[in-house]
C-alpha cells in the first residue's frame, strides 16, 4: 500500500490563468468517502473557463487539484460500504468540489462510478465528458429524424455531440469550427457539412446550407458571450437551442435577447449530470467507450505528465499543434 502520510503532486491555480504543479499533503477521506489514486485525467474546456476567468473560483490559490473533474483512478482507502480498495472508478464530482489534477483525490461515494477492472484507463477517462452529453441529450426528442442539427465548436464536447446527434438519427449535421484539424475530426464523428468561418459569415453560411431557414437544433458547445447570442441567429423559428458551454463569467454578459425573442426558440442549459441517480449517463458513456461503439482515441491529441501541468494548460489554451483533448498522466 502506498505511503499516505507524505506529499503528493497536485496542480494549483495560483492566480487567474496561472497553474503550477506543487507538492501538497495527501488528503484523508471521511465517512462516506474514498481516497482515489488518480491514474489518468484530462483537461475540460470548463477547466480553462474557470482558471482563466475565475468562474466559480472565488479564491486564489485554489484548492489543490482544482478544477479537474475528468479522471479515472484506483480506490486506495475506502470509508464507504459501496467501494473496496482496488476498485477502478470514474470520479464525477461537482465541478466546485473537483480536484482530480493530483496524485490522490478524496471523493464522496455518491460521485464515484465503479468500472470494470480491465477497462482502458487512458480512454475511459473521457466517459465523464461524454456522460454530460448523454445526460443533456435525454432532454431532446428520442428521434431527430428529418432534422438539421448544428454544433458550434468542435472541441471534445462538440465531437461528442456530433456522435450523439448521429445516433439520434439527425438527417444532417453541420459544424462551425475555424480549426482545420477539428473540422476533419468532426467528419469522422458524424458531421456532414463544415463551416470554417465564424461570426456573421458563419450565420450566412448556415443560412445557405439550410435554404435560409436555420437549423432545427443548435448545440452551443463553446461557452463564449459571442456564441451564446449567435446561437439564436443560427436556429430556425421555433427551433431548439442547447446552451452546453460553460459561461465565461459570473458577471452579467451582453445578450441578444431581441433575436432570442424573435426566434421563439426552445432553449435549455445543462448542469447536474453528477446528481443523476446511479450516475446513469456516465455509466452509459463508459459502456459506449469500452464496447468500441465510439472510438475516442483520436480525440486525445496530447498526453502531459502532472509535473508539467502548466504546459498542459498552455497547449489547451493556445489550441495549436492539432490540440483537442489534453490528457494528464501520473506515471
Amino acid at each position: 500500500m502506498a505511503d499516505l502520510s507524505g506529499l503528493m503532486r497536485a496542480a494549483v491555480a495560483v492566480e487567474k490563468g496561472v497553474v503550477r504543479c506543487e507538492e501538497v499533503e495527501i488528503p484523508h477521506p471521511s465517512a462516506g468517502e474514498v481516497l482515489v489514486r488518480t491514474r489518468a485525467a484530462s483537461i475540460c474546456g470548463s477547466d480553462l473557463h474557470m482558471v482563466n476567468t475565475g468562474w466559480a473560483m472565488h479564491a486564489f490559490p485554489a484548492m489543490a487539484g482544482h478544477p479537474g473533474h475528468e479522471a479515472v483512478g484506483e480506490v486506495i482507502k475506502s470509508l464507504s460500504g459501496k467501494f473496496a480498495v482496488g476498485d477502478i472508478v470514474l470520479t464525477a464530482p461537482h465541478i466546485w468540489n473537483s480536484r482530480c489534477f493530483a496524485d490522490y483525490q478524496v471523493v464522496d461515494d455518491a460521485h464515484v462510478l465503479k468500472l470494470a477492472s480491465d477497462v482502458d484507463i487512458d480512454t475511459v477517462t473521457l466517459a465523464q465528458q461524454l456522460g454530460t452529453v448523454v445526460y443533456a441529450a435525454k432532454r431532446l426528442p428520442s428521434s431527430l429524424e428529418g432534422q438539421t442539427c448544428l454544433v458550434v465548436g468542435q472541441g471534445s464536447a462538440g465531437l461528442f455531440w456530433d456522435f450523439t446527434l448521429r445516433n439520434l438519427g439527425a438527417e444532417k449535421i453541420i459544424s462551425i469550427e475555424p480549426l482545420a484539424w477539428r473540422r476533419e475530426l468532426g467528419l469522422a464523428y458524424g458531421v456532414d457539412e463544415t463551416v470554417d468561418v465564424t461570426g456573421d459569415s458563419a450565420v450566412e453560411a448556415v443560412r445557405d446550407l439550410t435554404g435560409g431557414a436555420g437549423a432545427d437544433l443548435v448545440i452551443e458547445a463553446v461557452g463564449t458571450t459571442r456564441t451564446l447570442s449567435q446561437a439564436f441567429h443560427l436556429v430556425r423559428n421555433e427551433g431548439r437551442v442547447v446552451l452546453f458551454g460553460l459561461p465565461e463569467s459570473e458577471d452579467p454578459v451582453p445578450f441578444d435577447y431581441s433575436q432570442m425573442f424573435k426566434s421563439r426558440a426552445d432553449v435549455f442549459t445543462v448542469l447536474g449530470s453528477q446528481d443523476e441517480p446511479g450516475l446513469t449517463s456516465y455509466s452509459e458513456a463508459a459502456l459506449l467507450i469500452s464496447s468500441g461503439e465510439i472510438d475516442v482515441k483520436p480525440i486525445i491529441s496530447h498526453r502531459v505528465n502532472i509535473g508539467k501541468i502548466d504546459r498542459a494548460f498552455e497547449i489547451a489554451n493556445e489550441r495549436v499543434d492539432d490540440a483537442v483533448k489534453i490528457g494528464i498522466t501520473f506515471d
